[in-house]
Order: C-alpha cells, then structure tokens, then sequence
C-alpha cells in the first residue's frame, strides 16, 4: 500500500508541473531560453567597449560607434540599450545579427549642462550570458565662460 501512495503521489508531482518555457510570451525569451538549454550562445564581442571624447565644449555633442560581432553559434538579439542619463543617447538595431555577423551601437553624449569630468554609460540588455553588458563613455567638459 505505501508503494501504492508514494506513486501516487510522484505522478500527481509530476502532472502538477507544467513545461516553464511553454509560459513565456515572446518569440525572443523562447529563442534565449532555447538556446540557453542546448549550450548554443550569442557572444558579443566588441572592438572597443569604452571611449573618450576626450575636451568638449559644454554645449557639443559627441557621436562614437561601438562595432561588435556575434562570435556565438545563434542570432543575437539586442533587446534594449539604456542611457545612464538623458544625455546619452544609444541606437541600435533590434533585427538579428547572425552568428559571424557585425552590428553597431551608436552613442551620442550632449555635454550640454555637464561641465567637468564625465562618465557615462550604456547598457545593453541582449539573449547572450550574461544578458547585459556595459558600454563607457567619458569625457572632459569645459564649462561655458560666463
């Protein structure tokens, strides 16, 4: 009879749990969490992942393109990028990037307001592992003359 129960009682286990990936919504989160369980990856692999403007003027805007490849062995997908102010601006592509294939991320910083020594960053949120990376901007501001 405990025999009886204790299987019982593993089927009702196992009918209670249901497939986790049959709950995500997104074609994206499927293809990540797909990719993650067979050990196929996205890699970024970025030629430069900070850059320095180096002296502005406050008031000038500065544009910087960060180039990367997908070393990995599925598309790449970039879901989001994120400034860490207003000021600095990113654009991006959200299409695919093959695996072999390049993309580019643009960044573009308005010293306008900052003046002194700046430090900002980029935040790219993508189906890779980890899922995020950090991009670095910095520069130099001399403030307006009065």
């Amino acid at each position: 009879m405990k025999q009886y129960l204790a299987l019982l009682a593993g089927l009702l286990t196992l009918a209670s749990c249901s497939d986790a990936t049959s709950k995500i919504k997104s074609p994206e989160e499927r293809m990540a969490i797909e990719a993650a369980t067979t050990a196929q990856l996205p890699v970024f692999l970025f030629e430069k992942e900070s850059h320095d403007f180096g002296d502005m003027k406050e008031g000038d805007v500065g544009t910087t393109e960060f180039n990367f490849t997908n070393e990995g062995e599925v598309p790449l997908i970039i879901s989001s990028a994120q400034g860490s102010c207003g000021c600095t601006v990113p654009e991006y592509s959200n299409a695919p990037i093959a695996p072999g294939e390049q993309g580019t991320i643009t960044v573009r910083f308005n010293s306008q307001g900052k003046p002194g020594n700046q430090t900002k960053t980029v935040t790219l949120s993508a189906n890779t592992v980890p899922n995020t990376k950090v991009l670095t901007i910095t520069a130099k501001v001399e403030p307006k003359a009065n």
